[in-house]
């Protein structure tokens, strides 16, 4: 079965923690958590404080994706919060090599993020370092910033490209994608190679959020 983290940007952040508990009772294994510093992307979305307090009560893994320049001031905090993975994004004004050993110091899974316009080769280098350390690579479908934008289909040949060197050298790194994915496209990056699909607009503004969940949980069947 795919992993399904519903991304709560488009969450009702005025009943954020029940928007939680609804993902985690229509079976979603992961909490795709956006973190925008208004530098690296133009929106500002949400701190530590606000994953500390909803951390409290749901046993979510927290799938925490910093779009911020410099994520080596806030890895320790975000750890402290309650996040369980953290992603970095290659194109940010930081030290990627240090921020993975930063995040591996706080005893967290470690993430590395592209943008639909970075080539796979460059996560590549950072993958031949540090092998399983890096426990997941992050494909955006979109250029982040805002939640509700539309699929590039321009990505797949690079989930392929990366499912190719995954599987040809043996690590254990998990492909997540995330950006404009619905249960029209779901099948599409599945069969590219992707193991976490990341939702949100498909999720939380769909008439039975509950249901489209289910329906993506078992999104194996849209495969060819």
């Amino acid at each position: 079965m795919n992993i399904i983290a519903p991304s709560i940007l488009s969450a009702d952040f005025g009943n954020l923690r029940q928007q939680i508990n609804m993902i985690e009772r229509a079976g979603a294994q992961w909490a795709h958590i956006d973190v925008m510093d208004g530098h690296f992307v133009p929106n500002i979305t949400i701190g530590p404080v606000v994953i500390s307090s909803v951390r409290q009560g749901s046993g979510l893994f927290f799938d925490t994706h910093l779009m911020i320049q410099r994520p080596e001031r806030y890895i320790k905090a975000f750890s402290e919060a309650g996040a369980d993975l953290i992603s970095v994004h290659l194109e940010a004004e930081t030290d990627v090599d240090r921020d993975i050993e930063l995040i591996l110091s706080e005893g967290k899974k470690a993430a590395i993020a592209i943008n639909p316009n970075t080539g796979f080769s460059r996560a590549r280098e950072y993958m031949e370092r540090h092998g399983d350390d890096i426990s997941l690579l992050l494909i955006m479908s979109v250029f982040p910033g805002f939640g509700g934008q539309a699929f590039i289909e321009g990505v797949l040949p690079k989930i392929r490209e990366a499912r190719e060197y995954i599987n040809s050298t043996g690590l254990k790194t998990q492909i997540e994608v995330d950006g404009g994915i619905n249960l029209e496209n779901i099948g599409s990056v599945l069969n590219a190679g992707a193991d976490v699909i990341v939702a949100g607009s498909a999720i939380f503004k769909s008439p039975d959020p509950e249901d489209t969940i289910k329906r993506m949980l078992s999104a194996n069947n849209f495969k060819s």
